[in-house]
């Protein structure tokens, strides 16, 4: 059995999970996610305070939908529950960070500043202080929307290995090359 697909979700108070034919729903306080289900040997059983995913056969394709679902699934459930946060710093002479609204504004050393609207479902922040790298803070309920905003967000300047000027994660570590070393 698949190892991640055999472990149950728990689901918190407050949290309300509605299982139709094709679609389960998650919703709380905080938000609503919908999962559409498009394998037919997945299964969900609402057991009380935990929800199990259960699998027809062991094809190999039901066993790789198995564990990929209880993930979704286990995600949107911690999504409406605590939500989901991500944090970028700005490293370079320059480079600056702001926000109007879901509008980012960022300075990364082109002639022109990167203007860029993000989602409604996603929330954020940013910060700049005297002396420290400036922040950009996302949250949101929706785990893979903000994962795929922060990666588009970090590729308008990926930092680079000689002098660690980039956008980064802020517990991404950059490994620094050393350059051109003069001969002697």
């Amino acid at each position: 059995m698949s190892r991640v697909g055999k472990a149950p979700i728990n689901v918190p108070e407050g949290v309300s999970i509605k299982i139709e034919k094709r679609l389960v729903t998650v919703e709380s306080k905080n938000g609503k996610l919908a999962q559409r289900i498009e394998s037919d040997g997945i299964s969900f059983k609402q057991e009380g305070s935990q929800l199990v995913v259960e699998r027809a056969t062991d094809s190999k394709r039901h066993k790789a939908m198995h564990g990929l679902y209880r993930m979704l699934v286990a995600n949107m459930v911690e999504g409406v529950s605590k939500g989901f946060k991500k944090e970028l710093e700005l490293h370079g002479i320059g480079f600056r960070a702001e926000n109007r609204g879901q509008l980012l504004t960022l300075q990364l050393g082109y002639s022109h500043p990167v203007i860029f609207l993000l989602p409604d479902e996603v929330k954020l922040e940013t910060e700049t202080k005297k002396g420290d790298v400036p922040r950009v803070r996302l949250s949101s309920i929706d785990k893979q929307l903000l994962g795929q905003v922060a990666a588009k967000i970090r590729d308008f300047r990926r930092p680079e290995p000689y002098k660690g000027k980039g956008i980064r994660y802020s517990d991404e570590y950059v490994r620094r090359k050393q350059g051109k070393t003069a001969s002697k």
